[in-house]
């Protein structure tokens, strides 16, 4: 890894400058890997996951990508622009000139993790690329399908020096991200994080972290209960419910809480009326996180949690030795259940009763700052007041996840939930070095502010100007 990372850098420093042309270049080259592959990609995810749905697999992987790649080719030569600056009178009446010049830093090195992990890997490339950065990247070791395919594909449209993929367990893990990058994204879990964290802190490696944590769903006296639950358990239950973005538990009024688990379970039917053969629905990953989430579930039963189980088609799980796990509605959960102290991370879906509007914003701000936040409503005076009293990485109104999807807007947590963000200009920024550019007039500036010794009365002239209220 070390020696890619030294071959990528020294053809980024011959190569400079990086043209648009050879950024759109390889932005093209990526949609050619992923249109080409389609298919392989979403059997190796498959694979990974023991099943996982096809045709999710090329909405939120394959085609999401390329969404995000062909996006970014549209506006790269927009964003690469000098930005011009504005200067302190008179200095422009003078002909001086500021500007902001968006300048790659060199090898930017990406992190995956194993639950999106074509998309996941797609993004980062697409604002790296358009930055006119080198990459490589560390795929998750949850997923060797995909990443052996990433390997065997990627060097048919890249060479090593522009795009190196990697694969390996926690060791590989480690030594990737104590490399000296000029720029390191992870996304992953929090506890991981802060792992990265200490790792690039010692090469001063600029970090991105997308992370995750308990994003609240907040369901107001005005919502639209029929809406909201289909929203929410299309939201909970895609990919298993394995989304850092998930609804990962919802605040309901204590008078509603009945309806709204009658809904939600009626909503959970519609969209997968069976679940084991039901090839739309996605199976957690592996034993070790189907374990967790059962441990959650006996952990909340033992200290009074009551379950409701959406099997529609009545199918018996406890016979059933695969991965797939039905939708678990808990009610009555208190806030020492591990259930409502970790991520969960699978279709398990906490439910918290409220008396006010102020409860519930108490609750949140008592907690980590979450990565999403999600308001049903109509009533603008709540929604506005749950915007302007919580903090959180990004919100949805009336819909959970979809910000994440709007290729325009910044992605990315806030403390405990992640450390910068990324998705469209603003991954261009995050990948490239802002580098102020000054031109001075050829009228000496200094003497005319008072700057240049000696001093004299103009100089206590420029003062008495500046010291004015």
């Amino acid at each position: 890894m070390r020696t890619v990372l030294e071959t990528q850098r020294a053809a980024f420093m011959a190569e400079l400058p990086v043209g648009t042309s050879i950024r759109k270049d390889r932005l093209k080259r990526a949609v050619a890997m992923l249109v080409d592959n389609a298919e392989a990609f979403c059997d190796a995810m498959s694979e990974d996951f023991g099943h996982r749905s096809r045709e999710q697999s090329m909405m939120t992987d394959i085609t999401a990508s390329i969404r995000t790649l062909k996006s970014t080719l549209k506006q790269v030569e927009h964003w690469a622009r000098p930005e011009k600056r504005r200067l302190d009178f008179p200095l422009g009446l003078l002909g001086a000139r500021a500007a902001v010049e968006y300048q790659p830093k060199g090898v930017v090195g990406v992190i995956v993790p194993w639950n999106f992990p074509v998309q996941l890997t797609m993004g980062p490339v697409a604002g790296a690329f358009a930055a006119g950065n080198r990459v490589m990247v560390k795929s998750s070791e949850y997923t060797p399908s995909v990443s052996t395919l990433f390997e065997t594909v990627t060097p048919r449209y890249f060479d090593a020096s522009e795009l190196a993929c990697f694969s390996g367990g926690a060791e590989a893990g480690k030594a990737f991200s104590e490399l000296p990058f000029d720029h390191l994204l992870f996304t992953g879990a929090t506890a991981i994080g802060r792992h990265i964290l200490h790792a690039a802190a010692d090469n001063l490696t600029p970090v991105t972290l997308e992370l995750g944590g308990k994003s609240p769903t907040i369901i107001g006296r005005s919502a639209n209960l029929a809406q909201a639950s289909e929203r929410i358990a299309l939201g909970k239950m895609l990919n298993a419910g394995q989304i850092c973005l998930a609804p990962d538990y919802l605040m309901v009024p204590e008078e509603k809480e009945a309806d709204v688990v009658r809904e939600l379970t009626g909503a959970a039917s519609a969209l997968y009326p069976s679940i084991i053969d039901n090839p739309d629905y996605t199976s957690v990953v592996n034993d070790r996180h189907l374990a967790r989430l059962n441990a959650y579930l006996d952990d909340a039963r033992a200290k009074g949690a009551e379950v409701t189980i959406v099997n529609p088609a009545g199918e018996d799980f406890g016979s059933y030795n695969g991965r797939k796990m039905p939708l678990h509605i808990l009610r009555n959960v208190t806030d020492d259940m591990r259930v409502m102290q970790e991520e969960i991370f699978g279709p398990l879906l906490p439910v918290k009763r409220y008396a006010r509007i102020d409860d519930v914003v108490e609750h949140v701000n008592a907690h980590d700052r979450p990565l999403g936040l999600y308001y049903f409503g109509t009533d603008p005076a709540e929604e506005r007041m749950v915007l302007d009293r919580t903090i959180s990485g990004g919100v949805t109104v009336n819909d959970v996840v979809f910000h994440v999807s709007m290729e325009d807007l910044p992605f990315g947590g806030i403390g405990p939930s992640g450390m910068g963000s990324y998705h469209g200009f603003d991954g261009f920024r995050t990948f490239s070095h802002a580098k102020a550019v000054y031109r001075q007039p050829k009228i000496d500036v200094a003497k005319l502010a008072g700057f240049k010794p000696p001093y004299g009365a103009a100089t206590r002239k420029a003062i008495a100007r500046d010291l004015k209220s």
